[in-house]
């Protein structure tokens, strides 16, 4: 079985290309891209024990099974209105431009929205004691944009009458600039706390957005492994 796997931030930077071609046996499954991949490129094991394989856009645990034709990644960890029926594809973005907050704000706004909550990520000029240039952030598109939808919807779910906007940044931003914003809207002031404050969690752990922090002295992905 011939498979055509996606690669993302360290590891498509190690090995200098988007994507790989892998022939498994009939019947692998998740664990099995990961070992082809590590016998392939032995020097990226490490790296590989703490990624996650998405399949046709969605992670998988490690026995699930992959078949020739499906959209195979590896993901390594991640980084950083109106009044009718709530339509969730219209309220998450993923854009090379500047963000805006007026229209993240507006994508939740509603009459019944007594509260509305808004987190701003911003590009610093220090980390962990080095002296940042500029960040780069690059996604797994397709997939990204699902899951952005998945957790705003989920949140919904959890929160009757919130809504969710979650917008971020991709490509190369300098200091001072917005990398995400995030927007909850609410009828109680509380409500919009919690769910401004799950989606950004919820963002850092799962949406494959990557960030490569560039100092002066130096580049590195941000996160466990690659």
């Amino acid at each position: 079985m011939h498979l055509r796997v996606l690669l993302f931030a360290g590891l498509r930077e190690r090995l200098r290309r988007d994507d790989i071609d892998l022939e498994l046996p009939a019947g692998a499954r998740a664990a099995d891209v990961l070992a082809a991949l590590a016998a392939v490129s032995p020097g990226l094991s490490g790296s590989l024990s703490v990624c996650r394989v998405a399949v046709n856009h969605e992670f998988v645990a490690a026995d699930h099974p992959v078949a020739e034709g499906d959209e195979v990644a590896i993901i390594p960890p991640v980084s950083g209105g109106h009044d009718g029926e709530p339509d969730v594809s219209q309220r998450v973005l993923l854009s090379d431009a500047p963000l805006s907050l007026e229209r993240t704000v507006a994508a939740v706004a509603h009459a019944g929205a007594g509260g509305i909550d808004v987190f701003i990520g911003n590009v610093r000029a220090h980390s962990r004691g080095r002296t940042i240039d500029h960040l780069e952030y690059e996604a797994y598109g397709p997939m990204a944009l699902r899951t952005m939808q998945a957790i705003a919807a989920a949140i919904e779910a959890e929160t009757p009458g919130a809504r969710v906007a979650i917008h971020h940044r991709l490509g190369l931003l300098k200091i001072g600039e917005t990398a995400v914003i995030i927007a909850a809207s609410a009828a109680h002031r509380a409500e919009a706390f919690t769910a401004c404050r799950a989606a950004i969690e919820r963002l850092k752990e799962d949406v494959p957005i990557w960030k490569r922090e560039v100092a002066v002295d130096g580049a590195v992905w941000i996160g466990q492994g690659p």
